[in-house]
């Protein structure tokens, strides 16, 4: 796929303005400079790079797009340049930047100096991010070396071509170095995928749609939505649970029955998701799902436990802990509110999870929301044992589910370890005040979503009454002063309990 044709594929027809001047001509040797005509006149292009702007669905957006006929679409000092002046320009405009590499990497005819500029094209695009403007990567077949290893890496989201070669070490150097061939299918768009170092592997047509919607959930413009048949309007006043005389258990049962709706059932109500994947650090927790979204029109990243992918002992991990700490960097560098969903029968207990930092991820997520500076909702979905739900539970509004609770462990643990037998799993749930309406009157929760009698018995009505509370409530949050909530994030957990104390 050349750069033209990306281009044509991705932007509006007759949309794409040219932003690129003649490339400079830092002085080379005959030869290369003969190599750098013959490749000129061979991709029909002036430098393995082109730039510009257009509209994507009548959207203003900034591309960068690779062009590999020539010279392999290296980067050399005049690419670099080009690549650069771009991302400044989108970011003095305010727009949102496409990258779309194909390349094997750096401009071996001009040694260490190309390769040093690797650095100056990751601080341009960091300076873009920093600024608040969306960066979106479509890698292409091959993206290899410092090109992946710099600007190709560092998109808001990254996608890929399918059965795109994507790599830092080129496997022909690798065999030559060590004697043996690189090991086949793990320099892959699809391997990388499942190892959560990309968040997806579509088409260039699939890759507009997404881009579409990320953009317009990354704009953070509120869009007026109309309510689908049977959706009650939002009340702005806490509800009361309609059956306070459930007992803890009843809760902890109603929150294990199998029909019971989680995350995936809540995001099948809310508009231009863009499902993502992975830690983009290679890195991947199935026990957890993120996404961009709109809950009712407000734009928001959303992060939580899914509960169909907790089986077992295959809980979620420091993996899934890393994965929402991204969620968090996103919805920072977005400018964007966080959803947090809770619904976790608790952290992993293994070897693998103590070694690879499960406790440390649990204290980073604490101190990350407790600081962010963004709007963020926590939701109480289900169970909510232990460090693994109170990584995601500090946010400037709390609801629950009716059946909601969170308690440092499973009620059968806690038993376990006060009368050593599990007998008495429904004495302690009640004596530790895990119920949603007792968490409410100590103040870790705000507001409880009924359930009629159970979510499990009326999944679609309960998901919908969920997203417009959460929707209401993100309506409220965004009309306060970023600083404000942030100061009163961290007064309300310094007073949490505290009360009825001299």
């Amino acid at each position: 796929m050349s750069a033209n044709d990306l281009i044509a594929q991705l932007l509006d027809p007759d949309s794409f303005q040219s932003w690129d001047r003649p490339p400079i001509e830092p002085a080379v040797a005959p030869r290369y400079r003969q190599e750098l005509v013959a490749a000129a006149r061979r991709a029909g292009t002036d430098e393995s790079v082109l730039t510009g702007e257009g509209l994507l669905r009548g959207r203003r957006v900034a591309v960068i797009a690779c062009e590999f006929a020539f010279l392999a679409g290296s980067i050399g000092v005049a690419a670099a340049e080009r690549i650069v002046s771009a991302v400044e320009r989108a970011t003095e405009l305010g727009l949102p930047l496409i990258a779309s590499p194909t390349s094997g990497g750096t401009r071996m005819q001009e040694g260490t100096v190309a390769f040093v500029q690797m650095v100056k094209i990751a601080g341009a695009v960091a300076v873009h991010k920093a600024a608040g403007h969306p960066y979106l990567v479509y890698l292409r077949n091959p993206t290899m070396g410092g090109v992946f290893a710099s600007w190709g890496s560092l998109g808001h989201i990254t996608f890929a071509e399918p059965g795109a070669l994507i790599g830092f070490l080129g496997p022909r150097v690798y065999e030559a170095l060590y004697g043996k061939p690189f090991p086949p299918g793990v320099q892959t768009a699809e391997n990388l995928y499942r190892n959560g170092v990309i968040d997806g592997v579509v088409t260039v047509e699939v890759f507009r749609r997404i881009a579409h919607r990320a953009l317009s959930v990354a704009s953070g413009v509120v869009l007026p939505v109309s309510a689908e048949p049977g959706w009650a309007a939002p009340v702005r006043n806490p509800s009361k649970a309609t059956n306070p005389a459930a007992t803890a258990w009843d809760s902890v049962l109603s929150t294990r029955r199998p029909g019971r709706p989680g995350i995936r059932d809540l995001l099948r109500h809310v508009t231009q998701r863009v499902p993502l994947s992975g830690t983009g650090q290679g890195e991947s927790d199935r026990t957890v799902v993120h996404a961009l979204a709109r809950f009712g029109g407000q734009p928001c990243v959303v992060f939580g436990h899914d509960r169909s992918g907790q089986e077992g002992e295959h809980t979620m991990g420091p993996a899934a802990l890393r994965e929402a700490r991204r969620a968090m960097a996103l919805a920072r560098e977005l400018r964007l509110p966080l959803v947090l969903v809770i619904d976790t029968v608790g952290a992993a207990l293994s070897k693998e999870a103590e070694e690879r930092g499960l406790a440390p991820e649990i204290a980073r997520c604490l101190a990350d929301l407790v600081t962010l500076d963004t709007p963020t909702v926590s939701i109480l979905l289900g169970q909510g044992t232990g460090g693994g739900a109170l990584a995601l539970l500090p946010a400037d509004r709390v609801l629950a589910a009716e059946h909601g609770w969170l308690a440092p462990l499973p009620p059968e643990g806690a038993s376990a370890i006060v009368f050593r037998d599990t007998e008495h799993a429904p004495e302690l749930a009640a004596a530790q005040g895990i119920r949603a309406v007792d968490l409410q009157a100590d103040g870790v929760v705000d507001r409880i979503v009924d359930e009629h009698p159970d979510a499990a018995d009326e999944p679609v009505a309960f998901a919908r009454r969920m997203v417009l509370a959460v929707t209401d409530e993100l309506a409220a949050l965004r009309a306060q002063p970023t600083a404000d909530l942030r100061a009163l994030r961290q007064a309300r957990y310094r007073r949490i309990g505290l009360a009825g104390i001299g």
